[in-house]
Parts: structure tokens; C-alpha cells; sequence
């Protein structure tokens, strides 16, 4: 606030808390409005229209409007309408800085005008132009000056406005006059009033404000003090007997504000003057002052009179104020560029003398008002001389002149979001881009500079020089005397003149040339315009104010000029907030319109969407020879709106048809092409549905269909059967069903277990003779809830104590019916289930989020009228048996209440489906998966084969950010696909990479991850493109083989791009134990390849190391290669660490079992774990030893429970011992003692490394793993063009980096230039973030519990503040986040780790061995972003100041007593929460 003016900020406050709707154009005020809760202010867009908000929202006659705005050349728009917004309560509050002319055109238009001089003029007039806009329901002007920050201001206290603005107004009677003879003002608004010095205050002269009614009327009267006292007022000087005639109305208005002035008076004890007089009694020369400066010099015979009242002028009183001694009268005025001769006081006051006699007028001057700050009385003196004696027509000057920014206006603010698509037209433009109605040119072109209409003339105006050069190129080729080189010159750019490239290198030549002395007129003009020789892209850029009067605007106008102009129109609006915007004012499609004239090129394009498609719509805008708009969606709020936010909002609007892809080129109709191409792969699909639908209805209605008889016959009679069988169980149903007591069974469920419960309970409730069905909650309204008898309620609890997903719109129901106050369920009997963990909220200020969901929605019910049959029942994941123990006790009373507690159930329950019966059921990975990829009608598969799928590289998942909004709708969630590739050891051939990047572009969602599994995986991927992209993958060699899945996952391999031989080495050991280790998996080929089995099945499946159940669990192999741990071989199954020879060869691995990064929230059977080391074993040895710890978990993993079903489990109840033993057994493998070797990293090595064999490696710093283009960072392109040309490998880290690998020294200045030119070469990064990781999460992996790789960037640009200003920039900290528990970035051996538990809630870990030999600990088990700047902040600073020599973040945070080591997986939760002073006492 110490930013705001106090001038500003008073008036503001004001406004603020008086009106009741408050609207501001970006001005001087918008600063005390974003430091405000805006929930009562409209901030309008930089150079909008006013007029139609003010209009909408002043119709309430009874409600208080404030306009903020300041001085500009654009108050210019309220003038039109000002007359429909004069007789209604609304306050425009004006900022001036210097020249008033732009707001005095304003005066005319409105009832009142008021002008403050000062800073608390300016609070005290705000007050009492809002209660006269109030109390007379009239517009009111308050022109006021922004003054210095150092002015000090007196304000009200705030509970005195509302009460001041709303009192009601007292007007002068009979009664008042008898009463106070000598005062004709009634009782201002007061209890008491309020006196000074042992008086009223507030009476100057004897007239309130300087303003009596018998003045208003012509007549003068004597009267006393203010508090009716007979106090004797000063004597005054003789005046004048002249009046000026006042008209009834203007009467009115006078006594309007007389009355509202005498309120202020009472309120803030300062009087409110319509005219201030002070100077000489008797002046010869009278002074009248409108400005910023007060004029209060002692100038013998000189007397000064301030006008605060411009509206309406008190004529009476100002010629009252010209005594007549006065012989000259100056009229200064603040009023520079007034656009005719005499400024609007100096012809007030002059027509005012009028009605003086001609004798007894004295002369008027006009001057003009500057900053009198440093002058003295005999510079005043000096004035008054000047202005007395020249010419009546001359205008003279007081004090400097007052430099502002009405004077120069300020280029306006450019949100920071807008930049997303002025970086790209940037990018794609070059210097060729010409932003038309740029804000730079505001400064020197005026406000109006961004306006379409400025922009379009200035367009026109460049197209016609540039047709003017082009006529003195063709003047200059018919000159006979033209040089043969110079005319070859200029008919060769006449012939390229639009081409982009060789218009301006063939352009640069003539101007040289012509420049070497070419004496020709035409030579003399093309010099002139040379500018113009070059292929300018021309943009107008605004929003889509613009749309709500496509007249107004200018758009029609450069939509219809046929000009070669390109306008990109940006829609601000969140698809969220659609339904919020005042029905009352209609956006027009401007895309439709566009379309409409014909010849117009037009996109509707969306850059948190598809990039790609941005930059195909806007290239072709600039080609096309026309007008083109490009409509672009960027929805945000604020400045402060997070990009994670504009994205899912962009998904949200694009995902529903909301915001259409499309683009429309008219130009393509000419040669025989389709002008119009739908973009948006979610409405395309509806569409094909559609017309799908309709191709199918169309052949069954014709005259002859199509169909074989025999088709027809057979589908007649099946119809026939199924309806007789339906009949038949409905009939059924209903005899068993009429003795039934009905029980409905709504449940909200995200994991799916809620669910599980719900049907269970359904199954029961049938099996005991009741009517049962269930249904998610997101299906019951409230009417219908009214009507029903019986319904239990089971529910999870999702993120931070909230609903489920699919139980939110119920819950919304709920709270909108008790905020009513209504009872409508009297009649519904209920019982609420709740399900959720008493320890994921370990603190007592969040103990209130366990089981949330469950006790609100119990307590609404009851508070809505309903009668709970059974008492609240809780489930507690941290019971013994988890929820089931508190559903064990509740789930009686259920029967009992509803009386079938003693019927006996002899039918035995069946077992809930796991996902072993759906492996086991699968036939070896079939299932029904190749029918459910042809089954159009749903984008998903089948449940029970969603983990069958897995074994083949894929998961189901949807897009999370739309689910909501697609539930509200009705429809299944966004189904897609993930696929992952089978790449050993992370090495690829360029070949391979550019179809990797090929397919992510043509079947998935354009971008394509490098996972910390060192591999590709494509997200977005929808049903109908997975098997062409599977197909496209097996074409390159590769797959996706056992990807995904309870089978062994891609095996990692170190990258060592120095150790050339030895790489070679491992990464063909990789590659030999990943396909012995290989499931067979025909089915594989049957769904994916369309390969069948032979003879019809005749050959069964085989599995020798998997069998039909494959493995409990998945199973993760890593190979590190000392001294790097890039891999993290600790956090693996089973672990190899390379030990070499003298001669730097392979000798064998050091062998690991047991690691493991899984955990479950809340459950302690759950931990990590780091592997144990078996010994030393030769490469065919670890193959062997390998294969048999396959077999072990094969058949001692725990199948039961899928959350403790991982290798470090089974081993932890086997003993390593005897699991050790047990591998030596049937590997015939003896472990030898584990050879020495040492880790000193386990993050990447970027830049440039030359191997042993003389190639050069390069590791790109990819963050994250995502490869895509954005503005600045074309990063997927860059690889895309390196990978032509290069001859060499791509290795992909575990880090989810790059290694550019085996490049020849012939091929390394080009791969340099590229990299330089993509800026791929760029590692100026922090050690922070070149060492940090994070997982996809949201929105589209289904485990995600928070954001992850679409926030982690966020927050290390606030952490590497941090880290810079304590000296650490270089320095690496490995920190990585995940979305949930399951750990795919291993978060459990960085030195910080964050690790998802709700939306903007993290557990946070400290303590990880640097190269990941050490677990971390839990430190907080939740944390906000706000808590994690709080609690790592002096911690880094601490570190920076205390650490050892060599010592890292992790060992620091240990030996300095923040947290407790961890020894082992076993122990992990011992000490967890800190240590000593640093403990979190949990609830």
C-alpha cells in the first residue's frame, strides 16, 4: 500500500466502502484493488468501453455505483452515454496528474462536478460526493489530484461510512427557519454536534460551505452559528447587490449538495466549501483557482478564491465574491490543451460579469495554472503585472509547466500470461513482426495507439508506401539510362517483393546501390521508403472485450478492409467461470462472423492445448493474402493465476467443445481443398460418433436394406429371446421384491473402495430379502432423495478432507439446502459410513480432516430433517483390519434397524474380484482386451481388463482435470492411454528416436517423456490410435514387452559416456538379462501385431518362469556403474554394481536383492527399502542368480495383499539368510565376498565429455523428462533435427535426462550450432534444479494424489532464490516429488523429497544419501507450499553457513539433528517428524 498515493488510497477506501459495486478501468486506483478482496470491484480491461458496465450495473436505483479512472484522453468514451447514467446513483471518481482538460469535457454531461485540491479535500470530498449521489440519485464527478506520497490524510473510521452514506437527508422547513432564525441549513447528520474550541466548527463568513439558500435564490442573509446559537458572526465587507438569476432546477441541485456538505461537515469536522475565499478583503484583483497547486501568496491588494463546486457553478455566490474593488479578475486554470480559445471557468466567470453593470465590470484575464512550488510573492507580483497589462486575448503562466501522464501517457500493463503467445509470434517472426497497437507506442501516439481503428489506419498507412515503393522501383526500371546491374537488381525484388527471405536481402542490395550516388527522383523516394522493402507480419492483438461490440470495436472494420492484416484476439474468460458473466451482455462469435464474410482467414487455437496447432494456425495467418484472425484462449483471473492453473482450464474448455480447434483457410476453396479443419481431437470424435450413428440409422431405414435375409431373420429372434428372458426376471424381481422393504445404497468413492463396500453391502441387503440398489451420490438430487424411505451412505475421504469426486455434486446439493434453512427431508430415514485414516493428518490443527466427508454429510442429513435408523459408523485405516473394523460394528445395525438382523444367510459370499482372478482369468494377457479395443462405444476397456493390459506396456488412465466436469455432464471420463517402450539400458538409435517422435505427434497427446525408468512413454494416446502406435513401435525393434506389469520392468543401465568399452559391456548385459527375463506374452502378438495362434489354438501358451499368475508384483533391475549411481541400484529388486578388472574390463557385479520405493499412506506394514548385497557374481552367474529370485517371489510373494506383494516383503519374512541360501540353492550360484568399489554421485553429468575411443557425449538437461516445444525451448524439435543428421546413439538417464552419445568429431560443429541454436546447449541452471526429478501425477495417472511434474518447476524457482542468496547456486541438492507414494522419481533416497497426499498437500522427507545410498525420513507428514519455504528456508541458510567441507544437504540436515538416519526399510518410520527441537508433535 506504501506504492498508493495517499490521495488515491483515501479516495479509493472510500469508494470502496461506500458503494456497493464498485468499477475500475486500469488506473492509478487498480493497485488498492488488487491489494483488496475484490469480490464487490469489476476491473474492466486496459482500454474497454466504461460505459455498458456502468449502465448494467446501475439499474438497482437504490445501490451506490463508484467509477475509478484516471485523466486520459479515454474518459472520451463516457461522454456518449453520460446522459443515461446522470439521474442515477453513481460517484465517478477521477485521479488527475497535471492538465485537467480531459475530465472537464465531463462536466457538461452531469448534474454535480466536484474538484479537490488536495489530498484531504480529496478524502472529504469523496465522502460527500457518494452521499450526494445517494441521497439525490444523480451522477456525481469527483475530480481529484494524485498528489506526493509524502501527503497526509485524516480518514473516517470505517464503520462511520455506511452509516454517514445511508442516514437519511433533512431539507430546510418553516419549523427549522422559526427555530434558527440564522441559519436556514437544517441539522447536519450528527447525534451531537461537534465542536472546536468551545464552538460548532464549520461556518465560515456566516455561511455553511459559503453557501446559503437565500444566496441560491439571489437573496443574501444575515444568520448566526451552525448550532442554532446566536453566536455574532465577523463583520463583512461591503459586497455586492448584483444577482444572477437561478432556475428551479439548479436550485435544487444547490441545495442537494448544500445539504450533503453540511453531513460531511459533522462527520469529519472540516467544512466542505462550494467556493473558498482568503487574501485581501477589499483586492483589487481577484484570483479564481482550478488546480493542484493552492495559490496563497501575500500580495498587497490580491485576493484568492478556490472553486471546489464546478457543477453546478454557484453564480450568486461567485459574484458576491467580486467585491467591488475589484478591477481585475484572473481566472487560472490547470487547463492546457483545451481544444478551443477560452477555457470553460474563464467563460463561467465572464458570463457570470454579465450581470454587473458595464461601469462597474472589472476586466477578465485567462491565465494558466503551473506548479508554483519555489515561487515567491514577487514573482506573483511579477504576474499580475504581466496579465494586467496584455492583451485581453493573451493567455500568460503561472509557475512551471506541470508535466504528467495526461501529458504523456504511461504505456499500459501487459499481463504477464499474454506472453505465451507474443513470445511465440516473436519467435516465429522475427523482425519481421509489427505489433500495430503495441503499448510501447502509447507514450508517443496517445492512448488511442492500442486501439483496433488506430492500428488498422497505421496498417494502411504502411501498405500504401509499401505500394508507393513498389511504383518507384517500377519509375526507376523505365529510366533508359538505368545501369544494367542496378535494373537486374530491381526486377529481381519486384519478382520476390512477398517473399519473405529474398525480399529483404534483395532489398539491402538496392539500398546500398542506391546509396553510391543514383541521381533519379524515384531513387530519391525509395531511399525515402527503404523501410518497407522487407515482408512485415502484421499483428493486431486484443481481447475479447472487443467481441461484445464487433462495431464499436474497430474489429468489423478491419475484419471487412481486405487488407493483408493479422488480428489475434485473446478470450481471458476460465471455462469455469463461464456461467458467472451477466447474462445481459452477449458475446459475439467472432470466429463465426469472421467465417460469415468469406474471405476472411480465421483459427480458433488454444497454446495450453496444442502448441503444434498454434504455430500451424498463425504461420498460415501470416501467409494468407488477407485479413485473418486467430482467436486464442489464455483463461485467467490474475497476474497471480498459476500456468498449472491456465492449463487445466484450457483442458476443461477444449475437452467439452467449450473452446474448438479449428482453423478455416478460404484460400484452399480455389484449388479444391477443404477450407475447414476441426482440430480438437475430443469434439472429432463426437462428431465421428455422430455421424457414425447417423451412416447406421440411414441404412436401416432404407426402402431396401442392405442385409442378408438370414442376418435379419437371426437378429429378429434373438431380439425375441432376450425380451422373453427379460420379462421373465423382471417379473421375477417383482414377486420377490413386493414383501421387500426397499434399500438405496449411495456411495462416493475415488480408490474404488468405498465402492467395494457399497456392493458388498447391496449384495447382502438382497441375500437377506431386501429391494436393494446402488448408486453413486452424484446420481441422487434432492427431490428424489425426498422420496425415498431407507438410504445408507458410504463414503471415502479424498485430498484434504474433501468429498470424493464422484460425490461432490451431492455434497454441493447439501450445503446449497441448508444455507436455505429448509427441511425437506423429514420423511428420509439414512445412515452414513465413513471411511478415511485418523493418521494422514497427523496435527492437531488437521485432525478435523479425518473421516470429513462422512461426519459433515451425517450432520447435513440430520440438519435437512432426516433420522438417522443406525448411528454414524467409521472406518480407520490405521485400525488392525483397516476400515473393516469399524464397518464390522456398524454394518448390524444396519439390519437391525431395517428388522432382517436375524434372517440367515446360507448362500456363501463370493469373493471380491482382486487382480489376481483377472490375471488368472486372462488367459496368459488375453482377456477380453482385443475386443474392447474395438468396441467404439466407450474410450475406456473393460474393468477387468485394465490390469491385464499393463503386462503389455499400456495403462488405462483418464484426463483427471476434466473428470469433474465430465461427471457433471453425464459422460465417461476422458479415456486414454499410456504406453510405455521396452528400451534396455536406455540406448536408441536416431532412427528409432525420430519415430519415437513421430508417433507422439500423430498418435499421442504431441509431447513424449523420458521416465526414470530410462525409456519412452507416450501419454494421451486415445483407443482407436493404440494399436497403430504399438504397431509403429515394433517397426523400429522396439517394444512394449512387459513395460508395465506384475512381470520384470525395463532393466536400467548406467550411461558412462567417457567409459566407452565398458559401457558396451553392461549395456549388453542389460539387454541379454532383460530378454531372458522376457515373458513370452503371445498374446501380445495376437492383439497388437494380428498375429494368430497356429491351427486354432492348437499351441497353448507356455510360461516357464511366470506361469499363468505371472508375478505378485512388478520387478525392477538396475545396473550402476561405479563411481556413478545415475541408476539409484539401491532402490531396485535386485541390483548389480559393475566391478572391473586392471584392465578396465567387465569382471562381474556385486549383486543386490530387496529394494523397493512402494508405500501406502498410513499403513506401517508398508515402507521403503534399500537391497542388501549377496555377493560377488560373473555376468552369467547374475543371469542365472536372477532368474531364480524371479521364481522365489514368483511363489512366496504375497498374493493376497498387492501393498506388501514386493520382493523386500518376502524377503523381510523369509530372513535374507535364508533367502540368500535359498537363490544359492537353485542357481547352483555361490556368492563370493562383495569386491570394493565407491559412489560419490547419483545424479547426471551435463555438458560435454569426449570418451576413450575419442567420441563426443552431450547430456542435455531436460527438465523433467518432458519433451516438447514451447516458446524459447523447441526442445523437441532441436532433438528431431539432430537426429537426422546424427550417426551416433541416444541414451536416455534414469534422471529422465539425455545423453547425445558416440558423436564423430566430423559431426560435432553441426550438433553445436543446432544445439545452440535450439538453446539446448544451456545448463545455466542451479545445482537444484539440474538435480531434481519429478513424476508425471496429474492429470493423468490414476494413483496421483497431488501435482507433481507440472509443479515441482514452480517450486524450485522459489527454493533457488533461496539457495542463490545464501551462496549456493552451484551446489547440488537432490530433491524429487512425486504425486503419490508409490515412488517412481525414488523419492525415498533424496536428500528432500515431497511425496503427494492431497492437492497442494505434501509429506515432506529429509535426510537421503547423496548417491542414494541412505533413506530418507518422513519430517512433516504434510506440508503447503507456504510450509515448505517456512521450514527449508533457515535450513539452507544453516547448511550454508555450518557445513563441512564435502559435506551434502543430506548428511547435513542428520549430523546438525533436523532428523534421525535411517539404518534400514524395517526402521523407517522410528524417528520420523524431526528430531528434538525440530520434533512435530503429531495429533
Amino acid at each position: 500500500m506504501s506504492l498508493i498515493p495517499p490521495s488515491v488510497a483515501a479516495v479509493a477506501r472510500v469508494a470502496y466502502l461506500s458503494s456497493d459495486v464498485v468499477v475500475d478501468s486500469p488506473s492509478a486506483f487498480s493497485l488498492f484493488w488488487k491489494s483488496l478482496s475484490r469480490s464487490t470491484v469489476t476491473v474492466l480491461p486496459h482500454g474497454s468501453d466504461p460505459t455498458p458496465t456502468l449502465l448494467r450495473h446501475s439499474h438497482d436505483a437504490a445501490s451506490l455505483l463508484s467509477y475509478t479512472a484516471s485523466s486520459s484522453s479515454a474518459l472520451i468514451r463516457l461522454l456518449p452515454r453520460l446522459s443515461d447514467l446522470s439521474a442515477r446513483p453513481l460517484v465517478i471518481h477521477i485521479a488527475a496528474q497535471g492538465d485537467l482538460a480531459d475530465a472537464l469535457v465531463l462536466r457538461t454531461a452531469v448534474p454535480y462536478f466536484i474538484h479537490s485540491s488536495d489530498a484531504q479535500q480529496a478524502h472529504d470530498n469523496a465522502l460527500l460526493a457518494s452521499r450526494l449521489a445517494r441521497t439525490e440519485r444523480k451522477a456525481v464527478i469527483h475530480i481529484f489530484h494524485i498528489g506526493n506520497k509524502g501527503d497526509e490524510v485524516e480518514e473516517v473510521a470505517e464503520d462511520e461510512v455506511k452509516p454517514f452514506i445511508y442516514a437519511e437527508k433533512r431539507t430546510p422547513t418553516l419549523s427549522n427557519v422559526t427555530e434558527r432564525p440564522h441559519s436556514p441549513i437544517p441539522r447536519p447528520y450528527s447525534p451531537t454536534p461537534k465542536r472546536v474550541n468551545g464552538r460548532a466548527n464549520g461556518l465560515a463568513n456566516g455561511h455553511a460551505n459559503g453557501l446559503a439558500n437565500g444566496l441560491a435564490s439571489g437573496h443574501q442573509q444575515d444568520g448566526g452559528g451552525s448550532d442554532g446559537c446566536n453566536t455574532p458572526r465577523p463583520a463583512m465587507p461591503k459586497t455586492s447587490t448584483y444577482t444572477v438569476p437561478v432556475d428551479p432546477t439548479t436550485a435544487g441541485l444547490l441545495e442537494g449538495y448544500e445539504a450533503a456538505a453540511l453531513a460531511t461537515l459533522a462527520l469529519v469536522r472540516r467544512p466542505q466549501r462550494a467556493l473558498a475565499q482568503h487574501g485581501h478583503d477589499d483586492p483589487h484583483t481577484l484570483i479564481f483557482c482550478l488546480g493542484e497547486t493552492n495559490v496563497d501568496f501575500d500580495v498587497d491588494g490580491v485576493g484568492y478564491v478556490n472553486i471546489s463546486l464546478l457543477s453546478p457553478l454557484p453564480s450568486s455566490l461567485i459574484l458576491a465574491a467580486i467585491r467591488p474593488s475589484a478591477r481585475h479578475v484572473i481566472v487560472l486554470e490547470q487547463v492546457q490543451k483545451w481544444t478551443t480559445k477560452w477555457t470553460p471557468l474563464f467563460l463561467d466567470v465572464a458570463s457570470i460579469l454579465q450581470h454587473r453593470d458595464a461601469e462597474d465590470r472589472p476586466a477578465i484575464r485567462s491565465a494558466y495554472l503551473g506548479d508554483t512550488s519555489g515561487l515567491q510573492s514577487e514573482d506573483v507580483a511579477k504576474f499580475l503585472e504581466t496579465t494586467t497589462i496584455s492583451r485581453p486575448s493573451a493567455r500568460t503562466q503561472l509557475g512551471a509547466s506541470i508535466t504528467s501522464s495526461s501529458t504523456v501517457p504511461e504505456a499500459p500493463h501487459i499481463p504477464k500470461h499474454e506472453s505465451s503467445y507474443t513470445r511465440i509470434l516473436s519467435h516465429l517472426f522475427g523482425e519481421r513482426l509489427e505489433i500495430s497497437n503495441s503499448p510501447s507506442q502509447v507514450p508517443s501516439q496517445g492512448e488511442f495507439a492500442t486501439s483496433p481503428e488506430f492500428a488498422l489506419g497505421r496498417i494502411r498507412g504502411t501498405l500504401e508506401e509499401r505500394a508507393e515503393l513498389i511504383k518507384a522501383v517500377q519509375a526507376l526500371l523505365r529510366d533508359p539510362k538505368l545501369l544494367p546491374e542496378v535494373h537486374s537488381l530491381l526486377s529481381r525484388w519486384i519478382l520476390v517483393k512477398d517473399d519473405v527471405t529474398q525480399s529483404q536481402q534483395i532489398g539491402d542490395e538496392i539500398i546500398a546501390t542506391l546509396r553510391s550516388g543514383i541521381d533519379h527522383p524515384a531513387a530519391t523516394r525509395i531511399l525515402s521508403l527503404c523501410e518497407h522493402f522487407k515482408v512485415k507480419s502484421r499483428w493486431i492483438i486484443g481481447s475479447d472485450v472487443w467481441s461484445y461490440d464487433l462495431g464499436a470495436s474497430g474489429l468489423h472494420h478491419a475484419i471487412a478492409s481486405g487488407l493483408n492484416v493479422n488480428v489475434l484476439v485473446l478470450d481471458t474468460l476460465p471455462y469455469t467461470a463461464r456461467n458467472t458473466s451477466d447474462p445481459s451482455r452477449r458475446k459475439h462469435d467472432i470466429g463465426l462472423y469472421a467465417m460469415n464474410h468469406g474471405d476472411v482467414y480465421v483459427a480458433s487455437v488454444a497454446v495450453y492445448s496444442s502448441y503444434a496447432q498454434v504455430l500451424q494456425a498463425l504461420v498460415e495467418a501470416d501467409k494468407f493474402d488477407g485479413p485473418s484472425v486467430v482467436l486464442a484462449y489464455l483463461p485467467y483471473t490474475t497476474e497471480d493465476t498459476l500456468a498449472l492453473d491456465l492449463l487445466k482450464e484450457t483442458k476443461l474448455a477444449v475437452d467439452s467443445g467449450y473452446w474448438p480447434l479449428y482453423r478455416w483457410d478460404p484460400s484452399k476453396e480455389a484449388v479444391g481443398k477443404e477450407p475447414f479443419s476441426l482440430d480438437s481431437d475430443a469434439v472429432k470424435n463426437d462428431l465421428q460418433a455422430f455421424l457414425d450413428r447417423q451412416n447406421h440409422l440411414s441404412q436401416l431405414v432404407r426402402a431396401k436394406p442392405l442385409l442378408p435375409a438370414e442376418l435379419v431373420t437371426s437378429l429378429g429372434e434373438t431380439v425375441k429371446a432376450e425380451r422373453k428372458r427379460r420379462a421373465q426376471q423382471a417379473y421375477a424381481e417383482l414377486l420377490s421384491g413386493i414383501d421387500a422393504p426397499p434399500l438405496l445404497i449411495l456411495y462416493a468413492s475415488d480408490g474404488g473402495a468405498a465402492e467395494k463396500k457399497a456392493k458388498r453391502l447391496a449384495g447382502r441387503a438382497q441375500a437377506r430379502g431386501l429391494s436393494a440398489t446402488i448408486a453413486t451420490m452424484d446420481t441422487m438430487n434432492l427431490d428424489s432423495l425426498s422420496r425415498e424411505e431407507h438410504i445408507v451412505f458410504i463414503t471415502s475421504t479424498s485430498g484434504q478432507g474433501e468429498a470424493p469426486q464422484n460425490g461432490r455434486t451431492f455434497f454441493k446439493l447439501l450445503n446449497a439446502a441448508v444455507a436455505t434453512g429448509s427441511k425437506p427431508l423429514t420423511k428420509l430415514k439414512y445412515s452414513v459410513f465413513g471411511m478415511g485414516d485418523s493418521h494422514y493428518w497427523p496435527r492437531p490443527e488437521d485432525a478435523h480432516h479425518y473421516n470429513r466427508p462422512g461426519k459433515e454429510l451425517d450432520a447435513k442429513l440430520a440438519t435437512l430433517g432426516g433420522e438417522r435408523f443406525a448411528d454414524l459408523g467409521l472406518g480407520d485405516d490405521q485400525d488392525a483390519d483397516g476400515a473393516e473394523t469399524g464397518y464390522k460394528v456398524w454394518e448390524p445395525r444396519i439390519w437391525k434397524a431395517l428388522g432382517v438382523d436375524s434372517v440367515q444367510v446360507l448362500e456363501a459370499e463370493p469373493e471380491p474380484i482382486t487382480v489376481e482372478h483377472a490375471k488368472a482369468a486372462s488367459l496368459y494377457g488375453r482377456g477380453t482386451i482385443a475386443d474392447g479395443l474395438e468396441d467404439t462405444s466407450t474410450g475406456g476397456i473393460a474393468a477387468g481388463d485394465a490390469p491385464v493390459i499393463r503386462i503389455h506396456g499400456v495403462y488405462l488412465q483418464d484426463d483427471r482435470d476434466v473428470r469433474g466436469e465430465r461427471e457433471a455432464q453425464g459422460i465417461e471420463p476422458a479415456y486414454d492411454f499410456m504406453i510405455r517402450v521396452r528400451l534396455p539400458g536406455g540406448v536408441c538409435t536416431p532412427a528409432q528416436w525420430l519415430v519415437m517422435d513421430r508417433i507422439a505427434d500423430e498418435y499421442g497427446n504431441g509431447t513424449f517423456k523420458l521416465t526414470t525408468r530410462q525409456t519412452f512413454q507416450f501419454h494421451g494416446v486415445i483407443k482407436k490410435n493404440l494399436k497403430p502406435l504399438v504397431q509403429a513401435i515394433n517397426r523400429t525393434l522396439l517394444d512394449t514387452l512387459a513395460a508395465c506389469g506384475d512381470a520384470i520392468r525395463n532393466v536400467l543401465c548406467s550411461t558412462i559416456p567417457s567409459l566407452s568399452k565398458l559401457h558396451a559391456q553392461v549395456y549388453a548385459f542389460s539387454k541379454a538379462i532383460s530378454e531372458h527375463l522376457l515373458p513370452r506374452l503371445t498374446a501380445y502378438h495376437e492383439i497388437f501385431l494380428d498375429k494368430k495362434l497356429v491351427a486354432g489354438e492348437a499351441l497353448k501358451d507356455f510360461e516357464p518362469l511366470y506361469g499363468p499368475m505371472y508375478l505378485p508384483r512388478k520387478l525392477k533391475i538396475a545396473i550402476a556403474v561405479p563411481p556413478t549411481n545415475d541408476v539409484d541400484v539401491y532402490a531396485h529388486d535386485i541390483g548389480f554394481i559393475a566391478i572391473v578388472n586392471e584392465h578396465g574390463d567387465l569382471a562381474g557385479f556385486n549383486m543386490l536383492a530387496g529394494g523397493g520405493m512402494g508405500v501406502t499412506h498410513g499403513n506401517r506394514k508398508t515402507y521403503p527399502s534399500t537391497s542388501t548385497t549377496l555377493g560377488f557374481v560373473t555376468p552369467e552367474q547374475g543371469i542365472m542368480a536372477a532368474e531364480k529370485i524371479l521364481i522365489i517371489q514368483r511363489d512366496n510373494g504375497n498374493r493376497v495383499d498387492r501393498k506388501t506383494g514386493r520382493l523386500k516383503y518376502t524377503i523381510d519374512r523369509m530372513g535374507f539368510g535364508t533367502f540368500k541360501e535359498e537363490v544359492e540353492k537353485l542357481s547352483g550360484v555361490q556368492f563370493l565376498p562383495a569386491r570394493p568399489y565407491t559412489f560419490d554421485r547419483n545424479v547426471d553429468d551435463f555438458g560435454w565429455e569426449t570418451g576413450e575411443d575419442g567420441d563426443h557425449h552431450f547430456t542435455c538437461f531436460i527438465e523433467n523428462g518432458r519433451v516438447q516445444d514451447e516458446p524459447g525451448r523447441d526442445f523437441k524439435t532441436a532433438l528431431r533435427e539432430i537426429a537426422k543428421i546424427h550417426k551416433g546413439e541416444f541414451r536416455l538417464t534414469p534422471n529422465q535426462h539425455l545423453v547425445l552419445s558416440k558423436i564423430p568429431t566430423a559431426e560435432l560443429p553441426e550438433i553445436k550450432r543446432l544445439l545452440a541454436h535450439y538453446k539446448l546447449d544451456n545448463l545455466n541452471y542451479t545445482g537444484l534444479r539440474l538435480s531434481s526429478s519429478a513424476c508425471v501425477a496429474l492429470p493423468t495417472c490414476g494413483l496421483a494424489m497431488a501435482e507433481s511434474e507440472r509443479y515441482l518447476p514452480l517450486l524450485i524457482d522459489k527454493l533457488e532464490k533461496i539457495c542463490e542468496e545464501n551462496g549456493l547456486r552451484n551446489d547440488s541438492i537432490v530433491m524429487r516429488m512425486t504425486g503419490c507414494p508409490n515412488g517412481c522419481t525414488r523419492p525415498y533416497l533424496a536428500e528432500v523429497a515431497f511425496v503427494g497426499k492431497a492437492i497442494g498437500a505434501y509429506m515432506m522427507l529429509l535426510g537421503g544419501g547423496y548417491y542414494g545410498q541412505r533413506l530418507n525420513k518422513i519430517y512433516r507428514e504434510s506440508v503447503s507450499e507456504r510450509e515448505i519455504l517456512t521450514i527449508l528456508e533457515p535450513m539452507i541458510k544453516r547448511y550454508a553457513l555450518e557445513r563441512l567441507d564435502g559435506e551434502h544437504f543430506g548428511d547435513f540436515v542428520i549430523r546438525a539433528g533436523y532428523i534421525a538416519a535411517t539404518t534400514d526399510g524395517k526402521t523407517w518410520y522410528e524417528g520420523m517428524g524431526g528430531e528434538g527441537p525440530y520434533r512435530e508433535i503429531s495429533a
